[in-house]
């Protein structure tokens, strides 16, 4: 069955209206465009995400339902407070975010390709050196073995992708993440869709129009910038 999708002109950053969103695929509702700053803040503004494989056309996206952390939920069990303590890790935030890109891009068991391709992460980079865009990073000793990176809209963080090089490490960058901005802020964070391994970790799938609400109650919400300057983090391991 073709798909017929409104394609986004170059010289105007505006989407069509969310309820025309398709439910097969779910959530797919424009294409074209490009990948500029502000057509990106126009996007995660509105509920919209770019998705799209090497050969596909620029994709955009507002899934039916979101997976959503809300605060409070990420907590340091005791798996994870082991993995902590044995491999002795350490936490920054905006210290490699390239690099953290580069990670999240690189190729994974069962997943011969990438979507995070060479102009969606110059592209965020751009977001990233504006300060809009930010990432968690894991670190054992001087080595990067796990981290994040995602999209900040006021107080509430949009999160992109995660990896690890050391087991638990993505797990412990979310722990991380939501610490650190519960320091400034409620702590939502957004993970897009949701999957079995954020369901496990304690996230809650939103529908779209709640999911509006919640983004843009906490759009207005800034959070400062000098919250979010390249820095070590020390992680609340919850210990008495």
């Amino acid at each position: 069955m073709a798909i017929y999708l409104p394609e986004l002109s170059a010289h105007d950053v505006s989407f069509p209206p969310l309820h025309r969103a398709l439910s097969n695929p779910d959530g797919l509702l424009a294409m074209g465009g490009d990948l500029s700053p502000a057509r990106l803040l126009s996007a995660y503004s509105q509920a919209i995400f770019p998705w799209f494989s090497e050969g596909d056309p620029l994709l955009w996206w507002s899934p039916s339902q979101r997976a959503i952390f809300a605060p409070d939920t990420l907590k340091l069990n005791r798996t994870l407070r082991k993995q902590l303590k044995r491999y002795r890790l350490d936490f920054s935030v905006n210290k490699a975010f390239a690099q953290v890109m580069a990670h999240c891009a690189a190729p994974r068991a069962k997943q011969p390709g990438t979507w995070i391709l060479p102009e969606m992460q110059q592209a965020y980079l751009q977001l990233h050196l504006q300060g809009y865009a930010h990432s968690i990073e894991v670190w054992q000793q001087d080595k990067l073995v796990g981290g994040l990176y995602g999209v900040l809209v006021g107080s509430l963080f949009c999160g992109e992708s995660m990896f690890n090089l050391l087991p638990d490490t993505a797990k412990l960058a979310l722990v991380a993440l939501q610490q650190h901005l519960q320091q400034v802020a409620p702590g939502w964070i957004d993970c897009q869709l949701p999957n079995p391994f954020l369901l496990q970790l304690g996230a809650t799938p939103l529908p779209r129009e709640e999911y509006i609400m919640l983004l843009q109650h906490y759009a207005a919400k800034l959070t400062p910038t000098s919250h979010w300057q390249a820095n070590t983090l020390l992680l609340d391991s919850g210990d008495a």
